[in-house]
């Protein structure tokens, strides 16, 4: 009997070394543990919470939008996306709603600064070509044929080549360069649906200028 307590008191004794040794170690790795899974949990329902609020700010957005409101009140609604929510999707969607709404309305300050934050925030490549080519378009509007050139010439995605040349074939005759608006246009066909009805939109274009 006194050799199995003497057995039993050594294998205590064991314990109490081990965890004299390791037992803060042990707590604080529990701690950071469970601090951890609390905070993701924690984290995570935020994320979801303001997805959810961006998401109502949006349809609010569009409710305006097809209600027919003033340019105001679409680029205020949309300001509390973009304020709000600059990370989300809806902000850099909801800048491009409210740029268009301002180059309808004439107010061309007001849609260059929405299109240039798309460009300065969103992380959305087709997103950022789409802002591109619309402050190039406003641009070239203005007769500022160098600025949307500089845009245009820009990397962008193989599905917005045709686009771009047609507006660079814009910027270009109206600047009286003919042979590289000859050029940018024909480049634009190449690159268009045969079947589109943009793409003739492009070839009147290529053909007005072979008569210069």
């Amino acid at each position: 009997m006194s050799a199995y307590n003497f057995e039993e008191q050594e294998k205590i004794d064991r314990l109490k070394a081990w965890w004299s040794a390791n037992g803060a170690t042990l707590l604080l790795t529990i701690v950071v543990f469970a601090a951890v899974v609390v905070g993701t949990r924690l984290w995570n329902h935020y994320k979801g919470e303001q997805a959810r609020q961006a998401a109502d700010l949006y349809t609010v957005l569009q409710q305006q939008v097809e209600k027919g409101s003033e340019f105001e009140k679409i680029t205020d609604a949309a300001q509390l996306l973009i304020q709000g929510f600059p990370g989300s999707g809806y902000a850099s969607r909801a800048a491009l709603i409210a740029a268009h709404s301002a180059v309808q309305a004439g107010n061309n300050q007001s849609a260059r600064d929405m299109l240039q934050w798309v460009l300065d925030h969103t992380e959305e490549p087709e997103v950022k070509d789409l802002a591109r080519i619309r402050l190039a378009n406003v641009l070239v509007d203005e007769g500022k044929y160098d600025q949307a050139l500089s845009l245009l010439n820009a990397q962008h995605g193989a599905s917005f080549t045709g686009l771009y040349a047609d507006l660079r074939g814009d910027a270009l005759a109206a600047s009286g360069k003919i042979d590289e608006a000859r050029a940018a246009y024909q480049k634009a066909l190449d690159s268009l649906d045969t079947q589109g009805a943009y793409r003739n939109v492009v070839q009147m274009k290529l053909d007005a200028l072979r008569e210069h």
